[in-house]
């Protein structure tokens, strides 16, 4: 086992020469990414395991992160899927009934850079007045050494077009075969535990399909119905997933969340751009435009639909209210929604969690 009471030296180099140094976790790593930031207070577990956050290095603005430990049962992917952690307490002795491992061990064993004792919240300003922004995160002298050279290289080559594949299920599977409610399938670009676990509980039989699956392939399942998943990177990255939902509008009904919300609005002509900023965190309130009220939502994205681009069989349903961004639509005449947060949550609040159901309730 790594050691995690050894002190390492570690710092965190952004690429408009911004540094932070603090202290190290685990052996000595050197990792690229974009970096971040992470509001909740709590969900720590979900989020370094969420493959939204693959090739980023997660910073989390509440001051001390472990307190509660390491369950296993709040991952949402079978290992860690962020680039790095950066964080400024690590609580050691945790304290609650479900924790296996306290938060230091467990990225020790899943292989986490990770930086503390720095002064997260003032990195949260640079990163709110910079936005999102390449940097290097490095454990140990020599990793430090090297991590502006390596920075320099990464940010002129920065792509994310291999993201999805990191963390996306390369094999079907099937899940409650059993089930008595409509055949789902789920294209994973990078599926959440937490919507397969949703859709299960409200009767659902699942496939999971890998993203790069193709039209024939899906039908070839008789499905009742489409997930389109979240994932990370740019959706403009996966043309063959857009043009394979693109044949399908009109074939099935789809449900798109986040990555799965761009890429539904690309395969309808519509656009996306990249935020300044990104929307992560469990406090983002969203109007549904429909029901005229608002929920509080939980986010995780870098990129966002231009609501000026859906095109006029696209109604927008759902806006952010911190900055006007598009946070969902349906199609006008077809069986095909989306939503760019999270209804299935975790973590975050469980207020558009009925969306699934109300979705499931409308397959044939």
């Amino acid at each position: 086992m790594p050691s995690i009471s050894r002190p390492a030296p570690a710092a965190l180099l952004l690429a408009d020469g911004t540094r932070f140094d603090g202290d190290g976790v685990g052996d000595d790593a050197l990792a690229l990414g974009e970096a971040v930031f992470y509001t909740g207070m709590t969900g720590y577990e979900e989020a370094l395991t969420d493959p939204s956050y693959a090739g980023q290095l997660l910073t989390f603005t509440y001051p001390m992160i472990g307190n509660y430990g390491v369950s296993g049962d709040a991952m949402q992917h079978g290992r860690a899927c962020v680039a790095g952690a950066i964080l400024k307490r690590l609580a050691r002795h945790p304290s609650h009934h479900a924790s296996t491992s306290d938060l230091a061990t467990w990225l020790v064993a899943q292989s986490v850079p990770t930086l503390t004792g720095i002064d997260t919240r003032a990195l949260t300003t640079v990163l709110r007045e910079h936005g999102t922004i390449p940097a290097a995160l490095a454990v140990g002298s020599d990793a430090i050494e090297e991590m502006e050279d390596a920075l320099v290289r990464f940010a002129c080559e920065t792509r994310t077009d291999g993201l999805v594949a990191e963390v996306a299920s390369r094999t079907m599977q099937t899940i409650a075969p059993d089930a008595a409610g409509p055949h789902v399938i789920v294209l994973d670009c990078g599926v959440k535990r937490a919507i397969v676990r949703d859709l299960r509980a409200l009767g659902a039989r699942l496939t999971i399909l890998p993203y790069g699956a193709s039209q024939a392939e899906i039908m070839a399942h008789e499905p009742d119905g489409l997930v389109i998943s979240p994932g990370p990177g740019d959706p403009t990255d996966l043309p063959l997933t857009i043009a394979t939902v693109r044949g399908l509008v009109g074939r099935l009904p789809m449900f798109g969340v986040c990555l799965g919300h761009q890429l539904l609005a690309l395969a309808c002509g519509g656009r996306t751009y990249k935020l300044p900023y990104g929307h992560r965190g469990g406090n983002q309130p969203v109007m549904d435009l429909e029901r005229d009220a608002v929920m509080v939502t939980a986010h995780n994205h870098g990129y966002a639909v231009d609501g000026a681009s859906l095109p006029a069989d696209l109604e927008p349903t759902m806006v952010n209210l911190n900055d006007g961004t598009n946070e969902g639509f349906r199609h006008r005449s077809l069986p095909i929604t989306a939503v760019q947060f999270h209804p299935e949550a975790s973590p975050g609040p469980s207020d558009a969690r009925f969306l699934f159901a109300e979705w499931l309730g409308s397959l044939p």
